[in-house]
């Protein structure tokens, strides 16, 4: 099949869904092609009583252990923290813990202010009011006033509740005298329509059946469609024509859930597959020349500290990432041995599966003791995420082997990666203070899983933004240098990676973009003005 369409937009992930919404107009064809389908939220394995084994098993954030008719299989020999993202409308939001954090005006300048990592050709002043609007359409709960950032607007619903687990440690935090504050949680804490309050029922990552829980796909694919937007599913894009001499996308093929080859014609041209899946589309082309391109690959590492307690907290209950974090080594302070910063970010006990296998580093004997260990454990555990800011090293990259490829004969991407010695000092030093913090809660036993290596959520950097195209392989609005009509709206465009969870970032940046693109065509509207 052959058409045009004034827009297409390959994936409809955070970054791709939050595009199409701002951007659609009834004047506009726009079309999406993702490579997933929908997911029945409303059906999750949340309600199975197999959930945790849903979750290590067709749920999984890696894809390779995944391995779904949409997935394809991604070479993670070259690093220690492997792959994870989810193939679906409203993309890796379908799989995630909902923590909602911004990045700081610092974040924005790591280079001016500590000579490390990329500045940015944004700052936070002008995505301020595009987190404001992405807040307001996820729906988004927490507490305004936090000094550790600037002032915020009353946040659309009140903060989740801590509970008896997170309680002892903010009490904890106070002894020490470091930062906290509730968490910002993408979880409606009051009703809205089609949406009801969290439960506190505890499994948010497989989704949520009250959509209290947002993703991508409840806040904006309902609204893009209703302004338009044509959402396909099972499209798997294989192909970017270039129109000489290539300084233009002239269209872009894709295979259907059906194995058609289709074509279709475009203005313009958005990508949005986050660090990994845009860089490897990108850079099987070879038409894309930038030296950047594939480089600077971001991951937040992350080790995760537990604290066992004596007594029987219930801490299984309640949104699993999304209590409250302590900003406290947030800002560069040389005497700690390392540049930036990192957050210590709460998470809840684990189900009774995970705990029996021995998570978060709780191993437990097999045997007859093994009843009694795990009653000592489940429910009584309390783990801190260390999550470092990642500096964006050249070596670190997405490459591609054109004599290795999947089912749709795309080439097998391979993640290389090494963790840097800033990195390496930073993750030593925040798992002392997340084990003094713990302590300070009243945990009688402290277990330590140095790097997290199922944590590769965040993938970020592979073709950062920057207005010299000599630093950066797009300009501020996602532009490909040297293609008049190809965007980028996902992670793969961040110069830093801050300490934070990129998700609200790259949405602020996808909605901003596509208000730019609006501005361009000469239409009015979608936001702020």
């Amino acid at each position: 099949m052959s058409e045009t369409a004034d827009i297409v937009i390959v994936g409809g992930g955070a970054g791709g869904l939050a595009f199409a919404w701002a951007v659609a107009d009834p004047r506009l064809k726009v079309v999406i092609l993702e490579r997933g389908d929908y997911v029945d939220q409303r059906r999750a394995p949340t309600l199975d009583a197999g959930w945790e084994l849903a979750q290590q098993t067709r749920f999984n954030a890696n894809p390779n252990i995944r391995a779904g008719s949409a997935d394809h299989p991604v070479d993670d020999s070259g690093s220690p923290i492997k792959p994870a993202f989810f193939n679906a409308v409203g993309g890796s939001t379908v799989r995630w813990g909902a923590h909602f954090p911004r990045f700081r005006p610092s974040d924005f300048r790591p280079r001016t202010l500590d000579g490390v990592g990329n500045d940015w050709p944004l700052d936070y002043r002008e995505l301020e009011p595009w987190y404001d609007l992405n807040d307001r359409m996820m729906g988004v709960a927490g507490l305004s006033g936090d000094p550790g950032n600037p002032p915020r607007r009353r946040r659309p619903c009140p903060p989740l509740p801590l509970c008896p687990a997170t309680e002892k440690l903010a009490a904890g935090f106070d002894k020490l005298g470091w930062h906290w504050w509730p968490s910002d949680a993408a979880i409606l804490t009051t009703g809205r329509a089609g949406r009801a309050p969290c439960n506190n029922c505890g499994p948010c990552g497989l989704g949520c059946p009250r959509y209290a829980r947002a993703s991508a796909d409840i806040a904006y694919a309902g609204q893009a469609r209703a302004k338009g937007v044509d959402i396909r599913t099972g499209a798997t894009v294989t192909g970017i024509e270039l129109s000489p001499p290539g300084n233009r996308v002239e269209a872009l093929s894709y295979i259907d859930r059906d194995g058609g080859l289709n074509r279709v014609a475009c203005a313009e041209a958005v990508i949005a597959g986050n660090g990994l899946g845009t860089a490897r589309l990108l850079l099987d082309q070879r038409k894309i020349q930038h030296t950047l391109l594939g480089r600077g690959l971001m991951l937040h590492p992350t080790a995760i500290v537990t604290g066992v307690f004596d007594e029987p907290l219930a801490s299984y209950r309640g949104a699993f990432a999304a209590a409250l974090v302590s900003q406290e080594f947030y800002e560069t302070d040389t005497a700690r041995g390392f540049k930036r910063g990192f957050q210590m970010q709460v998470l809840r006990g684990q189900g009774p599966l995970t705990t029996a296998q021995g998570g978060y580093g709780t191993a437990l004997p097999w045997g007859k003791q093994h009843a009694a260990a795990f009653t000592r454990s489940f429910g009584r555990t309390l783990s801190l995420t260390v999550t470092c800011d990642d500096l964006p090293e050249r070596d670190n990259r997405i490459e591609i082997d054109a004599n290795r490829t999947d089912r749709w004969g795309m080439p097998i991407p391979k993640m290389i990666y090494r963790l840097g010695k800033n990195t390496k000092s930073m993750l030593r030093f925040g798992i002392d203070r997340a084990t003094e913090a713990l302590t300070a809660a009243g945990a009688d036993k402290i277990n330590v899983t140095e790097l997290s290596r199922a944590a590769g959520f965040h993938l970020m950097g592979t073709a950062r933004m920057a207005e010299d195209e000599r630093l950066g392989v797009t300009n501020r609005d996602g532009r490909v240098h040297g293609i008049s009509n190809l965007t980028l709206a996902d992670s793969s465009l961040f110069a830093s990676a801050a300490p934070v969870n990129p998700t609200p970032t790259l949405q602020a940046i996808a909605l901003r973009a596509g208000r730019a693109m609006r501005d361009r065509l000469g239409l009015a509207g979608a936001e702020p003005s």
